[in-house]
């Protein structure tokens, strides 16, 4: 039997490089086609006018999804000066127009750019997946209703010019979870005083993974063998303790474990070269908050 589009013992992540159209739910539905598996979670969306790194989880691997949302994220990105949508992006109604642009040169650009460095306060879109009262702001919006979001604190670890040509600017950014590039090209332009919206996104790498490694969205080949990442291939950077078989019995039936370990937080438990579980460590005691049984129960 062939082994592509076969789920590993125990599940897996999939990198996928989402092409500009299809959202990111599309694309979940796309993968539980192709495998014949309702268990599928994406790590965090992407618009449908952008493309590139979607990270998904799959069978037993969807209970990693909260541990992998929080990963830095690295997008390339194209601004029109002069234009603002209510969207922030080529999608929406436009609201704004100017002629500031066309007085700005590339080093006023690149100024502003740095200026957004560091630990902001960003305002997210009002068009955007942030509840206010349980609803999506973005539902609010569109209703054409009021909405009001609080600024939330963002790490914009680097945001560097890579093309000049008024109206538009490119840039690469590597930036916290989180973020909304949308929001920052918004900001830039203010910086510039004038407006501008989101021509083109493309997210490049989530974590330590690059889309450079991703599989064709279309899947039009299937899922090979070689494009799972196993779960504990995943967790890669954690701290790990590796218990024998006794302790991963008891760990795997939610008991507490006493280990030779001085420090303190989230480590992954492993046995066998499988993730078993992921527990918090503290003075020693190790405490299962998820556990993750093996292919075979030891």
């Amino acid at each position: 039997m062939s082994e592509v589009n076969r789920i590993p013992p125990g599940g897996g992540v999939l990198r996928l490089d989402k092409p500009v159209g299809p959202t990111s739910h599309d694309m979940v539905a796309r993968v539980r086609r192709v495998l014949q598996e309702r268990r599928v979670g994406h790590t965090g969306t992407l618009d449908p006018f952008a493309s590139g790194l979607l990270i998904l989880c799959v069978g037993p691997a969807t209970r990693l999804v909260q541990y992998l949302v929080g990963a830095d994220k690295e997008y390339q990105a194209t601004a029109r000066l002069g234009v603002g949508t209510d969207t922030l992006d080529p999608e929406g109604a436009v609201v704004a127009t100017d002629d500031v642009w066309r007085e700005r040169t590339e080093e006023e650009v690149r100024g502003a750019l740095g200026g957004l460095v560091g630990e902001i306060l960003q305002l997210p879109p009002a068009f955007s997946a942030k509840k206010i009262d349980g609803e999506a702001a973005h539902r609010k919006a569109r209703r054409g209703e009021r909405v009001e979001l609080a600024p939330v604190p963002v790490v914009i670890h680097e945001l560097a010019l890579t093309s000049f040509d008024p109206p538009d600017v490119a840039f690469r950014v590597r930036c916290s979870s989180g973020t909304y590039v949308r929001a920052l090209a918004r900001d830039l332009a203010h910086r510039l005083g004038t407006t501008a919206h989101l021509t083109a996104l493309r997210r490049t790498r989530v974590g330590r993974w690059s889309v450079d490694d991703a599989l064709p969205g279309d899947l039009a080949d299937g899922i090979p063998p070689g494009a799972w990442i196993r779960p504990l291939a995943a967790l890669d950077g954690w701290p790990r303790v590796a218990l024998n078989d006794e302790e991963a019995q008891r760990l795997a039936h939610g008991q507490r474990l006493r280990v030779d370990r001085s420090e303190t937080g989230p480590v992954v438990a492993e046995w066998q070269g499988t993730l078993l579980a992921i527990c918090e460590l503290d003075e020693g005691v190790l405490r299962p908050r998820r556990v993750f049984p093996p292919p075979e129960t030891p």
